[in-house]
């Protein structure tokens, strides 16, 4: 009884700062939202900041977490990602000794480990990927029972429920061996909701964050265009002062065909000074630029290309300047760029993974209908229609071209508003390309499913999205699959 009594005295007797707490005050925010707008510099120095005024404030090494992370990513920096990895065990071994009653415990030590789980998966380690994942989620789901009324706790449970429910069937037996984690589209989302809904009225830290994962989901996983781009423009992000901001609404913009006014947030994004260097910004406006056919897109990209540090988007990167050139009549440009694609950079992503397959195939892409799809991924839907209208006949006899050809127009007219003659081009190439290694055709069943969709003849959607879903293409399978899984969990 003595000893328990001594306890209780040391416990009570104790100063407040002297024990490992939880508090996302002032300071911690200040520090937050300056790595998030990629003030990294300033960032360091508030966290150390923190960290010797509060140093039992477990929200520092949770915001520390925060910098590592989103400086490797921003710098694709395989080495730092090496050698910061233990890190992570340190905080959240230092975490975990915090104040057992508070929520904030498990949720940072959930966070911190999706946000390695997330370099893990950039850097090939699926495995500890995976594993990360797993154990993030038990720590979420425990914290949720722990804290159901825990706001934090939901908004990354709902990330994870909507995209663990959209794995596609491939891929399910990853799910599975993780154990115990479920979910839909449609939970994720009405979680994330309910999350945006609380930060209307309360002071919610993460609102942001969880702005930028909704609309993305929203566009992606349920087919709300519209929904998604006005969540994300009409929400607090200030594209002027953060970077970051700048990049989501911007990569938005492209998805939806808003391509001019992407290069405008990108060419206003701010940079120098106080912000670490974003390459992914010179990458995205060159994209633009050229979706654009502007004759300067290759700056940016030649910029993105030469101060990159990192290996991912590179081969991409050399297909795109070697687009630009073959677009502007130079075919030695084009020769020369995509032998850059064999030798430079890594690839794991599957747009690397396109540029080398096209770069290793020896054939070069037909000019005319290369200008239709960027003309068309930019939304100039009418300039690429007038490119196309009368020139059926000169792919008659080109297996592929021929191919490319009907898939390429089906794209322009269903989103000039032609269903009927969508529907009638994306059956073509779908019955003719169904076997080919092409990703034509598994596109077009993609698209068909979301046509039939929108006229809300959800039968016919749903055999357009199975067919989808048998069809096994060389390039994009992954994602067009994954997009068609989101399609039937609509359309049930």
């Amino acid at each position: 009884m003595k000893h328990f009594l001594l306890l209780f005295l040391f416990l009570a007797l104790t100063p407040l700062h002297a024990r490992k707490y939880f508090d996302f005050n002032t300071s911690a925010r200040d520090a937050y939202q300056k790595v998030l707008s990629l003030r990294f510099g300033e960032a360091r120095v508030a966290i150390d900041a923190l960290k010797q005024r509060e140093p039992e404030n477990m929200i520092g090494p949770f915001v520390e977490n925060y910098l590592d992370f989103l400086q490797i990513f921003v710098d694709d920096d395989r080495a730092a990602y090496h050698r910061r990895s233990k890190n992570m065990d340190a905080r959240l071994d230092k975490i975990s000794r915090g104040d057992q009653n508070s929520p904030w415990n498990l949720y940072c030590q959930a966070e911190i480990r999706l946000q390695w789980a997330v370099l893990r998966g950039r850097f090939g380690d699926q495995l500890s990927c995976l594993s990360e994942i797993k154990q993030a989620y038990a720590l979420l789901e425990e914290n949720q029972r722990k804290h159901p009324g825990f706001v934090a706790n939901k908004k990354s449970l709902g990330l994870i429920h909507a995209l663990v429910g959209n794995v596609p069937e491939e891929y399910r037996w990853a799910i599975r061996a993780a154990g115990g984690m479920t979910g839909t589209v449609a939970q994720g989302l009405a979680e994330l909701d309910e999350v945006l809904l609380y930060a209307k009225s309360n002071d919610f830290p993460f609102e942001e964050e969880t702005l930028v994962a909704y609309s993305f989901l929203q566009l992606y996983l349920n087919n709300q265009d519209n929904k998604a781009w006005n969540t994300l423009k009409n929400s607090k992000l200030n594209p002027k002062s953060n970077p970051l901001a700048a990049y989501a609404l911007a990569n938005m913009a492209i998805k939806l065909g808003k391509t001019d006014e992407a290069i405008r947030l990108l060419q206003e994004a701010p940079q120098g000074g106080a912000f670490h260097p974003f390459y992914y910004r010179l990458y995205l406006l060159g994209l633009a630029k050229l979706y654009r056919l502007d004759l300067d897109a290759n700056q940016p990209l030649q910029d993105f290309a030469q101060y990159f540090p990192g290996q991912n988007a590179l081969k991409e990167t050399y297909q795109k300047l070697a687009w630009h050139h073959l677009v502007h009549g130079n075919e030695s440009g084009y020769w020369a760029y995509m032998g850059y694609v064999k030798t430079k950079g890594s690839e794991q992503s599957d747009p690397d993974k396109a540029a080398l397959r096209e770069a290793k195939s020896g054939e070069m892409p037909d000019p005319r209908l290369l200008r239709a799809r960027l003309l068309f991924d930019g939304g100039y839907y009418s300039r690429a229609h007038e490119l196309l209208k009368n020139v059926a006949s000169e792919y008659k006899n080109q297996r592929k071209n021929n191919l490319e050809y009907h898939y390429r127009m089906g794209r322009i007219v269903h989103k000039m508003g032609q269903t009927q003659e969508a529907i009638r081009l994306y059956s073509l190439t779908i019955e003719s390309g169904a076997k080919e290694p092409w990703y034509f055709a598994c596109n077009a069943a993609l698209q068909m499913g979301t046509l039939q969709e929108e006229k809300r003849d959800f039968k016919s959607a749903r055999a357009a999205y199975q067919r989808c879903l048998s069809i096994q293409p060389q390039e994009y399978a992954s994602g067009l699959h994954a997009r068609a899984k989101a399609g039937l969990g609509r359309c049930k």
